[in-house]
């Protein structure tokens, strides 16, 4: 698995876990979706995501992630 595979499906569990969170616990849960979109946002303008570090750090290749 590639660093931008990995941080697709750490991203995609986050969101998913915190709607279900949502729906079956609190309302509140949907500011973790917010506060992880946010970070997306952040991290397309700026280039810098510690997810991403940390996978790297870890021995994840990097590859493109579609395609």
């Amino acid at each position: 698995m590639s660093v931008e595979r990995a941080i697709l499906l750490i991203v995609g569990v986050v969101v998913l876990a915190s709607v279900l969170l949502a729906v079956y616990h609190s309302l509140d849960w949907l500011w973790l979706t917010g506060v992880m979109g946010a970070h997306l946002i952040q991290a397309s303008v700026t280039g810098m995501c510690p997810v991403v570090m940390t996978l790297k750090r870890l021995g994840l290749p990097t590859r493109a992630g579609f395609g």
